[in-house]
């Protein structure tokens, strides 16, 4: 391809690296020997052994295969591997910048939650989601960056997820455990999923706090929005290697092209109604938008 892809073009990129086959994984990627829990990327190629006895190994052009323990193989665990660290690494590794988020659609862009594990990004999506707001991605949001043009997200592949306690405060009902331990069942999203790539246009921070408010996100703050220390971020610098002046291009390039904003809220069934209220407005009303 010529110039920047489209859109559109990495996600059939994407397609193609992320099929799967199953057989046996090198125990070593680039001299470094992979000892069971650990992952290492080298020659643009990607090895994953979990403690478990899976393996994940990625070859560009090739695909992903996927090494399954002798006994005990867990289809659930498979799929959780799969389609997080794996799927992130992947995308990494063909220019895909990712982010710690969860989000929903609306008016053809998108609007990202973020924020540390347990701060309820998939359980306001949810709450979106039976508001109207079709779910665009839960936990790993993907972002392609052009050379001009707009921010493009690329639609999520996850299942929504949801704790025994997000399950409660929404009224949702869970379809199947996650399973390997997470305390998570796979839940419908109440609007539906969005399949195509779109703009995104806001990214908000959640966090926990007395009262619900709302506060826009301006100046340099902008900037340590994009500094998450999720795991995603460690799978991102491991696969591209960044310096740090590209690493600064390219959150300057969301922060500039993005609006954001800090959600707090309390942890509650009427907390969580009143902030997806909050932020349904936000979403919907144009005269909020930058």
């Amino acid at each position: 391809m010529q110039g920047s892809p489209t859109a559109d073009e990495m996600m059939r990129l994407m397609a193609e690296e992320t099929r799967i086959s199953h057989g046996p994984v090198p125990r070593e990627l680039g001299g470094h020997r992979v000892a069971p829990g650990y992952d290492v990327f080298a020659e643009g190629e990607y090895l994953l052994r979990c403690a478990s006895k899976y393996g994940y190994y990625y070859r560009p052009g090739q695909g992903i295969t996927i090494e399954r323990p002798v006994e005990d193989a867990d289809p659930a665990e498979e799929f959780l591997w799969l389609n997080g660290s794996v799927y992130a690494a992947v995308a990494c590794l063909n220019g895909l910048y990712p982010l710690h988020a969860s989000a929903v659609e609306h008016g053809g862009a998108v609007h990202a939650f973020t924020g540390p594990s347990g701060a309820g990004k998939s359980t306001l999506v949810s709450a979106l989601g039976q508001r109207g707001l079709p779910l665009f991605c839960d936990d790993t949001l993907l972002l392609h960056l052009p050379e001009d043009g707009p921010v493009m997200a690329l639609p999520g592949h996850k299942r929504l997820k949801l704790t025994a306690d997000a399950l409660k405060l929404t009224g949702l009902a869970g379809e199947q455990p996650v399973g390997a331990g997470t305390g998570k069942s796979y839940v419908a999203p109440p609007a539906g999923t969005v399949a195509r790539p779109l703009p995104l246009a806001s990214l908000v921070v959640l966090e926990d706090g007395p009262e619900l408010a709302w506060h826009e996100i301006s100046g340099a703050l902008r900037l340590l929005v994009l500094d998450d220390n999720h795991d995603v971020q460690r799978l991102y610098a491991s696969a591209r290697r960044p310096t740090r002046a590209e690493l600064f291009a390219r959150r300057s390039r969301i922060a500039a092209a993005v609006a954001m904003a800090r959600l707090t809220r309390p942890m509650s069934a009427d907390s969580l109604a009143a902030a997806a209220q909050l932020a349904l407005a936000q979403i919907t009303q144009p005269g909020k938008r930058r």
